[in-house]
């Protein structure tokens, strides 16, 4: 294994006065462009490791004869665990290093994703994904953190929108590959196949992330962290766009946990690897990610929210037809929609920390995958007991949700610029961020 970059900063006094102090990554240089391949290695094993039983849901259903609602925990076990460790492991990412924190985090996942194919039954299926989600917690919020230190502001939207694209197609190509190994040789199969293709990733990033020039280390002082988290939770903006992050990946989990069973059922009765295939729309989330810096830059962050709130619900009514092409044409939208709102949130709460960006990050993590968890499992249970309309109704409520929040933050934008031009007394309306 190649050696591990800790991300420790540099040693004051270390440099010659003639060398030329360190710069942010920016476009066009080599740096920015081995740290955007690394962190898109790191999105894509992240997301394929995360969601590796989700197209598979409906054949581990069969071979451990559970129904819908006990198959989605072994995705909501590895989802709920990451919302709880991450923001730990964020802290712990503070005191050793973004970069470390990234690359043990690696490991580890990888290393259960191997083992996670031998188990002998659902619990144990579910008890190894739980672990694993608690070790892939270390990459997100880490990955952000670092971005937000190495990166120069004005290309920080467009960085993470290509690490997000690297979730995006972490989650198509994991879905496809597992898809059609599993109707090959098995489910169990699919499971080893995705490990394997997370393990290249992993490789791919030790070797080619940059190390740390930005990074200070801070003391592990549960107080201090403690006040940190605090104060991000009474940030009015902060906690809207975590409000954002979990209610656009509610949508996100009830729809592609769920989709898998509408399809192998009547009227579709389509194979394991063509419902992996089907998965081919993530292609969709990668361009709608990586466009997201210049979507707001021409429309402003609530505009881009809008926009892909839009699109989410237009995706979602779709969906609701018999039409399999509707239906596909559904996904895509609901795919590109959720991806550059994600892009938008997640860069929106890296820029609005100005201290704790790794606490702030995780906070957004874990509302995000909390999110995730629990539409998992609530559109399980209510495809299982109502169909596909119950679970296109609890993903339109979440969008509401989102549209609500972002009218809200409008109005509080509006505000906070009136009482700072003295339009309106600070006295009269209490201002709002």
């Amino acid at each position: 294994m190649p050696p591990v970059h800790t991300g420790a900063p540099v040693i004051p006094g270390a440099s010659t006065p003639s060398s030329p102090a360190p710069q942010p990554h920016s476009p066009g240089r080599p740096g920015y462009r081995r740290m955007s391949l690394a962190l898109f290695a790191a999105g894509l094993a992240t997301f394929a490791l995360l969601y590796s039983t989700q197209a598979l849901l409906p054949a581990i259903s069969a071979g451990f004869g559970v129904t819908a609602g006990q198959a989605s925990w072994t995705v909501s076990a590895a989802t709920g665990a990451l919302a709880l460790f991450v923001l730990p492991l964020s802290a712990l990412s503070e005191r050793f290093g973004r970069t470390r924190m990234m690359t043990w985090s690696m490991v580890i996942a990888v290393g259960v994703g191997l083992l996670v194919p031998l188990a002998p039954n659902l619990e144990w299926l579910i008890v190894l994904r739980a672990v694993q989600g608690a070790a892939i917690a270390g990459i997100p919020a880490s990955a952000m953190a670092y971005l937000a230190e190495e990166v120069k502001p004005k290309a920080l939207v467009a960085a993470i929108g290509l690490f997000v694209a690297g979730n995006s197609i972490g989650g198509m190509s994991g879905r496809i590959v597992t898809g059609w190994a599993a109707q090959l040789w098995g489910w169990r199969a699919g499971l080893l196949t995705v490990g394997l293709m997370a393990l290249v990733c992993a490789v791919a990033f030790l070797v080619l992330l940059p190390r740390a020039r930005f990074f200070r280390p801070a003391s592990l002082n549960p107080r201090a962290v403690g006040r940190t988290v605090a104060g991000h939770l009474r940030d009015p903006l902060l906690l809207r766009l975590y409000g954002i992050g979990a209610l656009f990946m509610t949508v996100f989990g009830a729809v592609y946990t769920v989709i898998g069973y509408r399809l192998v059922d009547e009227p579709f009765s389509l194979g394991q690897g063509v419902v992996g295939s089907v998965f081919l729309v993530y292609l969709v989330g990668t361009v709608s990610s990586a466009a997201a810096g210049r979507l707001v830059a021409r429309a402003g962050r609530r505009g881009a929210l809008y926009l892909a709130v839009t699109t989410t619900a237009l995706g979602l009514l779709l969906s609701l037809s018999d039409s399999l092409a509707a239906i596909l044409a559904g996904l895509v939208l609901i795919t590109a929609g959720f991806f550059a709102g994600h892009a938008v949130a997640s860069a929106a709460v890296s820029r609005t920390a100005k201290t704790g960006r790794a606490q702030a990050s995780a906070l957004y993590q874990s509302a995000y995958y909390l999110g995730s968890s629990a539409g998992g499992t609530l559109g399980a249970l209510a495809y299982h007991s109502s169909g596909w309309a119950a679970t296109v109704g609890i993903a339109l409520l979440a969008v509401v949700g989102v549209a609500g929040i972002t009218l809200y933050g409008s109005h509080a934008a509006r505000t906070a610029r009136l009482v700072g031009s003295g339009a309106v007394p600070a006295a009269v309306v209490r201002p709002l961020r």
